[in-house]
């Protein structure tokens, strides 16, 4: 019986010794894109949607990692700085924040939009996570003096708080209607394809991937 016991206590032992030498699982990056109708998938299946796509381009290019959609339409930047906490509870790897559209579209002050991203990239970096800063442009119908306030928000709130600035999310695909769903605001699945192609190499630069 002593033997036995002996036997048991030294086999508990080196099962204890294995685990502790083992390797600590690998924990799949998350992207947690945080964004507006433009991410949401606005019109469009589940499977086509920003964050999906990105996803599915990631792995075929040999990078694993999990994309969180978090994107909200309608949402406003003010909207995006109010649930950005819980957003991040999950504590995600790299934000892409791509908010403003809503803001420009409905003539939102540029003064409090910088506000409020500003407060937006603060709270990501104090997170710990990496952040990937998408740009927007205003529209033409509120003027160029609104124009050039919105327009620069994005790069020198990008330059202040040295973040990596990709400088407007729908590069190579606004204002192509081939591109557009008919509203002529939201990409169609071949605008969102556009996208996710031209954004990708950023995403991976960040992610220690192949660029």
């Amino acid at each position: 019986m002593a033997a036995g016991r002996r036997g048991l206590a030294i086999m508990a032992l080196l099962i204890m010794l294995a685990a502790a030498n083992a390797p600590a699982a690998t924990k799949t990056p998350e992207i947690l894109v945080f964004g507006d109708s433009l991410t949401a998938g606005f019109g469009l299946p589940p499977e086509a949607s920003f964050p999906a796509r990105l996803e599915a381009k990631m792995h075929a290019d040999g990078i694993e990692v999990r994309v969180v959609n978090a994107g909200v339409s309608g949402d406003t930047t003010a909207g995006g700085l109010a649930r950005l906490d819980w957003a991040l509870a999950d504590k995600p790897d790299l934000v892409i924040v791509e908010l403003g559209a809503n803001d420009a579209l409905r003539g939102i002050d540029p003064a409090t939009v910088r506000a409020n991203l500003d407060a937006i990239i603060v709270k990501i970096q104090a997170s710990g996570a990496k952040l990937l800063l998408a740009g927007m442009r205003a529209p033409p119908n509120w003027g160029e003096e609104y124009q050039d306030k919105f327009d620069r928000i994005y790069p020198e709130l990008a330059h202040a708080h040295d973040a990596p600035l990709y400088p407007f999310f729908l590069e190579g695909v606004a204002m192509k209607p081939e591109l557009n769903q008919p509203d002529g605001l939201h990409p169609n699945d071949r605008g969102v394809a556009a996208v996710v192609d031209h954004i990708a190499p950023h995403v991976a630069r960040l992610l220690g991937g192949k660029s």
